[in-house]
């Protein structure tokens, strides 16, 4: 059992101005027990992962709805690397084209959640998956 609560930052990458579907699963994320770091509208891919990092976080949840899924992801997971800080869980969400899925996923994004995804489905994915991630931390394969 896990001592302290799953940490995860929820950030807005880019120009994109709304963020209620951010704000949505940040507040079903805390109300599952999940603590988290929402870090507003604007941010860079930088600030995202240096707040990660400072954070502690266990993941990263980034809600893209302008477009420019492919470059903010690709640049958090570049980042995440250069700060040597791969075991931090991303997954997002927002208006993902199914064609750009696939490239998102092998890019080293965990899980992906499009328009109609429920609530519960992200808060036992993150739950399961965040939390699975951090108990094998540590541990030594069989």
């Amino acid at each position: 059992m896990q001592s302290s609560p799953l940490r995860v930052v929820v950030a807005k990458p880019g120009l994109d101005g709304h963020d209620r579907g951010a704000k949505v699963v940040a507040r079903a994320l805390r109300d599952a027990g999940v603590e988290v770091i929402y870090t507003g509208l604007h941010q860079t891919p930088a600030q995202i992962v240096a707040t990660a990092v400072q954070e502690d976080a266990d993941g990263i949840g980034l809600s893209v709805l302008s477009g420019a899924h492919m470059t903010a992801f690709a640049e958090v997971m570049k980042l995440l690397r250069h700060e040597d800080a791969s075991d931090i869980v991303v997954f997002g969400g927002g208006i993902i084209p199914v064609d750009d899925v696939e490239n998102l996923l092998e890019g080293g994004v965990a899980a992906l959640f499009t328009p109609g995804t429920s609530m519960a489905t992200v808060v036992d994915w993150v739950t399961t998956h965040v939390g699975a991630s951090r108990e094998s931390l540590g541990s030594v394969p069989s």
